[in-house]
């Protein structure tokens, strides 16, 4: 798996908390942490969830890229958790969690069958006997992909240390692997610079999640189709399986 200059880059990084703000799945997480003893973020990222649920019980975060983890450490709450920079797919940490966590389609970054079984393995190995899993992807068949033209794109946001930033998005999809390619680009008003990333996630149906799932020895007990909690069906957004040990 490649590294994504998106999330390795420390200039790329700090733009992630200006475009993404705390949402449903942090608060579905949060929810589901209630009466948990411990919790991995797996995928932690910028360590807003991670930090906000540290405190009355033991918190690890995990990520590979280090810049992510740098923004994670800094934050109010980070220094509850225990931040650890590793792979998805093969990180370990020689403990079992009441609830392990991958939220923000970071499930997609895992581009092979291969990848996506070492992922959920993980899950497997770090689990409580009565623990919980939850992940998030993308339904395929939304094809949401196709809203990520410059076209549908271009927003202008401001930034802390950068100031005014036009950004947008370029797409590339590919239908014999499914896998998505996208470019994602901020151009700096103050002085014309531009940065800018290219990105690779799959779309796994949610047959071949089922099976990978099982196949890692995992069970799921519910599908949600959004982090509002709401009944998976086929024209849903998402696949959220909510489940456990098999």
């Amino acid at each position: 798996m490649a590294r994504d200059r998106l999330y390795d880059d420390p200039d790329l990084a700090s733009f992630y908390d200006v475009e993404n703000v705390w949402s449903s799945d942090q608060d579905y997480c949060r929810s589901l942490a209630e009466g948990c003893a411990s919790v991995l973020d797996l995928g932690c990222g910028t360590g807003w969830l991670a930090a906000a649920l540290a405190g009355e019980r033991t918190v690890f975060g995990v990520d590979p890229a280090e810049a992510m983890l740098e923004i994670a450490r800094a934050r109010p709450g980070g220094d509850r958790v225990i931040w650890v920079r590793g792979d998805g797919r093969s990180v370990q940490l020689d403990r079992r969690f009441d609830l392990i966590v991958l939220t923000g389609h970071a499930f997609q970054v895992f581009l092979t069958p291969e990848d996506q079984l070492a992922a959920l393995r993980t899950i497997a190995a770090h689990l409580a006997p009565d623990g919980r899993f939850i992940f998030d992807s993308r339904n395929p068949a939304r094809e949401e992909w196709r809203e990520w033209t410059p076209a549908e794109s271009t927003r202008r946001i401001e930034h802390p240390r950068f100031g005014t930033v036009d950004a947008w998005n370029d797409v590339e999809h590919d239908p014999a692997t499914g896998i998505v390619t996208y470019g994602t680009f901020y151009r700096i008003l103050a002085d014309g610079r531009v940065l800018s990333s290219r990105s690779r996630i799959a779309f796994p149906p949610r047959d071949e999640l089922e099976r990978l799932i099982g196949e890692a020895g995992l069970t799921v007990d519910t599908w949600l189709g959004d982090w509002t909690g709401v009944p998976w069906t086929p024209t849903s957004r998402d696949f959220i399986p909510l489940g456990r040990l098999g």
